[in-house]
């Protein structure tokens, strides 16, 4: 997790990922040994390509939309949504959308989910533009607000009646941030479970455990960039290429009716055994909480790693994941 932490605290754009980025825009060459049969494929390809669009509902949910945008995220479109005119100006996103501008004109929810919800519902048809189409939509926000919270349901039921598979990452408040705050978080998020097949959800007070001694906005730093980590790690499953190859349909296994998903994360820097110890830092994580793994119906191991990981040693994560699950 360390490496995690800084990253959060001290995010910088990478050479690399700018590169993958010019690279994705630039037009292929053509490549004349290409048989027929090539070209054939390449078409039936670029026809099946996989559309995921994130949304970022809310101040929070912006703020890892701003995350995902300094990360380049390969293959997604991102998209903000606020009440907050000024807010949505600062947010680093292709497409923002100012949602309720009649009935808050431009200044925020008031920390009321309803107004957020009104407001999304004024804005129906800008949000399903932009989600028309996908075959995944991804829906974050901070639940305990207004907009983020009231606005979160509405896109994702958008997303569902528009064929997608819909998918929550959110933030529950901490217990800091007071009661009321609080009851918005839960009653938000019963509503938006009905319209995501699987709702990943992440509490601030277990990230206390991790970085105890971090200020406040330091520690919302941190939960941005689990967030963005968690969306960036199920998209690039499917947008990337690994050792071991997953696809849309592999996620869609997963991922449909899933219900409530927990994430845990672990490293290592060890030269040996490293494996071992990354999956059970990550099983051992706390923001995996009290849950019995033992009563998961699946899991989803993304494992990352330099140049020398082997397909054994991503095959061993499954392995020691999946014993976890079924003891």
């Amino acid at each position: 997790m360390k490496s995690l932490l800084n990253e959060a605290l001290a995010r910088h754009q990478e050479a690399e990922e700018k590169e993958e980025r010019e690279a994705a825009k630039a037009t292929k060459p053509q490549d004349k040994s290409k048989s027929g049969d090539d070209e054939e494929i390449e078409k039936i390809v670029e026809s099946i390509n996989v559309s995921i669009k994130i949304v970022g509902c809310g101040g929070g949910g912006s703020n890892t939309i701003n995350r995902c945008s300094e990360a380049g995220i390969s293959g997604a479109q991102l998209c903000a949504v606020n009440t907050d005119a000024k807010h949505l100006l600062s947010v680093r996103a292709p497409k923002k959308i100012l949602i309720g501008k009649r009935l808050t004109k431009g200044l925020g929810a008031g920390a009321l989910p309803e107004v957020g919800e009104q407001a999304a519902h004024e804005n129906e048809e800008d949000i399903r533009d932009f989600i028309r189409g996908a075959h995944v939509v991804f829906i974050t926000a901070g639940m305990g607000g207004g907009t983020g919270t009231g606005s979160a349901q509405y896109v994702a039921r958008v997303g569902k009646e528009e064929g997608a598979l819909t998918m929550g990452v959110v933030t529950m408040p901490f217990k800091s941030e007071g009661r009321i705050r609080m009851e918005n978080a839960e009653a938000g998020l019963d509503k938006l479970r009905k319209f995501c097949d699987t709702t990943i959800v992440i509490y601030n007070d277990k990230l206390l455990e991790l970085v105890p001694r971090l200020p406040i906005n330091a520690a919302f730093k941190v939960a941005d960039e689990i967030l963005m980590q968690s969306i960036k790690g199920m998209t690039e499953i499917i947008t990337k290429p690994g050792l071991v190859n997953l696809d849309y349909a592999d996620l869609m296994t997963i991922m449909k009716g899933g219900g409530v998903a927990m994430i845990g994360i672990g490293e290592s820097a060890e030269e040996r055994d490293r494996i071992e110890y990354a999956i059970n830092e990550a099983l051992e994580s706390p923001l995996l909480g009290e849950v019995d793994l033992t009563h998961a119906r699946g899991a989803l191991v993304r494992v990352v790693g330099g140049p020398d990981l082997t397909v054994s040693e991503a095959e061993k994560a499954a392995e020691v994941v999946g014993s976890a699950c079924s003891s």
